[in-house]
């Protein structure tokens, strides 16, 4: 047995075939954690994973066949394996893929040559080295630079300030440079730097340049230092003051990274806007959440168990505060009900990521009673309960004692607004949407609609409720 219980408990999870585990050995022996140091049983478990699906496995099997680590350098084995998990969605499969179209890498003699690695192995096919496609890899760079990649990012910009694969566009170049500059993307950063000292893509702006070439030059990026100089030139020391200034006070914002595994830690780091919760409906991805939560989102991350899922806003309803999300795989979801049935003391649940920063990363159950038919000022949208909502549970489900969605929790009644009005501060004062205006919604798109699950009838212990509310509860991260 190894030292590590962590170790051992994934290691028998991975022998009994959890994809999961596996990747989790993959990462322990690569980076000789809980055990020495092996690239060769790394590659095994990353394989086992990722013949599974697993996509951030697909995506370490690509890098080893890329840079022949464990393996033999194999570049068409390379772009098969970046291409399913890419796919699935993972940013840096992604933007690995679309780096190897954009450098003209390894593909088949064959109509369609990556598929044809994929489905028929390169033995029956002759390998050659082809030119780039600057389109494809435009393609990929902006799928993951939209989930915010900042190499991809940069990548982007790149493409756009020369026109390749796509039309040139020197503002649209410097938009994706910032964008990854702004997480702490060096090569972004001294490109950015570029375009303030040229005004290309923006107004000409010494202390910004400087601000920027100074960032790049800490990290040791290239000539920085020589274009923080001649920036210089031009500057007052005023200028120059101004610009040392806004570079010690910058911080980098990152998204975690999407596919893989985030902990609390990871969370934290990545410094979103704001955090709530949501919960699935569909098995293909579609989430709730509230409106207010999604409103001002640049980018949108869906932590789950299983790993962290960029998702896409594909509708809201602002005066019912309801947001449709959209996240690529395969979840658990929970059927919704009619509120009409709905009864005055009926038990409701929810669980949720409450005050994250304070209470942790681990889902909290709440549970409580219908308090009032009617919101404040009786608002015929809302239900009144009585269980306890903290920050970060807007966007939960409300769960009625057969785990049907009757509710959505939405707001808490303002303390300063109940003091000033009563001389007495509200207690378990809180509100859901009621799920039929969350239905109604629903039913303006089909797609969704047609695949919600049927409202279960039949009575069910309070564990399961709870299971099945878990196992659908996600955390909303808005950057």
């Amino acid at each position: 047995m190894n030292a590590d219980p962590l170790f051992d408990q994934n290691k028998a999870d991975a022998e009994k075939g959890n994809a999961n585990a596996q990747a989790y050995l993959g990462y322990c022996y690569y980076h000789g954690e809980s055990v020495p140091k092996n690239v060769g049983e790394a590659v095994k478990w990353w394989r086992k994973a990722a013949e599974q699906g697993d996509a951030v496995a697909q995506r370490n099997l690509g890098i080893c066949y890329e840079h022949g680590n464990g393996l033999r350098k194999d570049k068409a084995e390379a772009m098969k394996w970046y291409r399913m998990a890419a796919e699935k969605g993972h940013a840096v499969a992604q933007y690995n893929l679309g780096v190897c179209y954009s450098d003209g890498d390894v593909v088949a003699k064959h109509p369609d040559p990556v598929d044809a690695i994929i489905n028929l192995g390169r033995s029956t096919l002759g390998m050659v080295s082809v030119a780039k496609d600057a389109a494809e890899a435009v393609k990929w760079f902006r799928k993951a630079g939209e989930q915010g990649n900042a190499d991809a990012q940069n990548k982007l910009g790149c493409c756009y300030e020369e026109g390749s694969g796509v039309k040139k566009d020197l503002a649209e170049a410097a938009k994706w440079y910032r964008k990854a500059a702004e997480q702490g993307n060096a090569a972004a950063q001294y490109n950015l730097g570029v375009c303030y000292k040229s005004g290309t893509g923006v107004p000409k702006n010494f202390v910004e340049a400087h601000k920027w070439h100074n960032l790049a030059s800490a990290q040791g990026f290239g000539t920085a230092k020589t274009q923080r100089f001649w920036s210089e030139v031009f500057m007052t020391r005023e200028q120059i003051a101004e610009a040392q200034r806004r570079a010690s006070e910058f911080r980098p914002r990152k998204a975690p990274e999407a596919g893989a595994s985030v902990s609390g830690r990871d969370v934290v780091d990545s410094n979103p806007a704001a955090s709530a919760t949501g919960f699935f409906i569909t098995e293909d991805g579609f989430s709730v959440t509230n409106e207010h939560v999604v409103r001002d989102a640049s980018q949108i991350c869906l932590v789950t168990s299983t790993g962290n899922f960029p998702a896409r806003v594909v509708k809201v309803d602002k005066p019912n505060d309801i947001a449709l999300l959209k996240a690529e795989g395969r979840f658990a979801p929970l059927p919704i009900a009619s509120s009409r049935a709905v009864k005055l003391g009926g038990m409701v649940a929810t669980v949720g990521f409450p005050n994250i920063g304070l209470q942790g990363f681990a889902p909290k159950l709440a549970k409580g009673e219908i308090a009032s038919l009617s919101g404040v000022q009786d608002d015929a949208r809302y239900f009144q309960i009585s269980l306890p909502v903290q920050p970060g549970n807007s966007g939960g489900a409300l769960v009625d004692e057969r785990g049907n969605v009757v509710g959505v929790v939405s707001a808490k009644l303002n303390a300063g607004a109940a003091l000033a009005t009563s001389g007495a501060l509200p207690e378990n004062v809180n509100y859901a949407v009621k799920s039929s205006f969350l239905l109604s919604f629903l039913e303006s798109v089909p797609d969704v609609s047609a695949k919600l699950k049927a409202p279960v009838t039949a009575d069910r212990k309070f564990e399961d409720v709870v299971k099945s509310a878990q196992d659908a509860a996600v955390l909303v991260l808005v950057y």
